[in-house]
C-alpha cells in the first residue's frame, strides 16, 4: 500500500505543479473565480494523472468508464473546494493547498478502492 501511495504521490507532484500554474494564471492573469480556476487546472491535468496512474501505479487498463468515474469524482472535489473557498473568501493559496491535499488523499483512496479495485 505504501509503495502504491508513493507512486501515486510522484505523479501527483507533477500534476500539482501544472495545476498550480494554471490556477495562478486564471486567478491573477484572467481574474477568474477560484472555482473556475480550480476546475480549469483540474481539467488540464486530470487526463495525465488518470492514464499515468493506471499504467504505472495500478498496472490496470484505462477504460472509458473508469476515466469518466475518475473525472467525475475528482472534478466535483475540485469544483466544490473552489466554490467553498469563494464563499468563505479564502486566499487563493489556501484553495490550492486544500485542493492538493484533498486530491492526494481522497483521490488515492477513491482511485484504489473504486476505479482500479481488484
Amino acid at each position: 500500500m505504501l509503495k502504491l501511495f508513493a507512486k501515486y504521490s510522484a505523479i501527483g507532484i507533477v500534476n500539482t505543479v501544472i495545476h498550480w500554474g494554471i490556477f495562478v494564471l486564471c486567478v491573477y492573469g484572467w481574474n477568474s473565480s477560484q472555482a473556475v480556476a480550480n476546475l480549469t487546472g483540474f481539467i488540464l491535468t486530470a487526463s495525465f494523472s488518470f492514464f499515468a496512474n493506471a499504467r504505472f501505479t495500478f498496472q490496470s487498463q484505462a477504460t472509458g468508464a473508469r476515466y469518466l468515474l475518475f473525472l467525475g469524482f475528482m472534478g466535483l472535489l475540485c469544483l466544490a473546494n473552489g466554490w467553498l473557498a469563494d464563499q468563505l473568501v479564502l486566499p487563493p493559496v489556501l484553495t490550492l493547498v486544500t485542493t492538493s491535499l484533498l486530491s492526494l488523499l481522497l483521490g488515492f483512496i477513491y482511485t484504489k478502492q473504486v476505479i482500479f479495485r481488484r
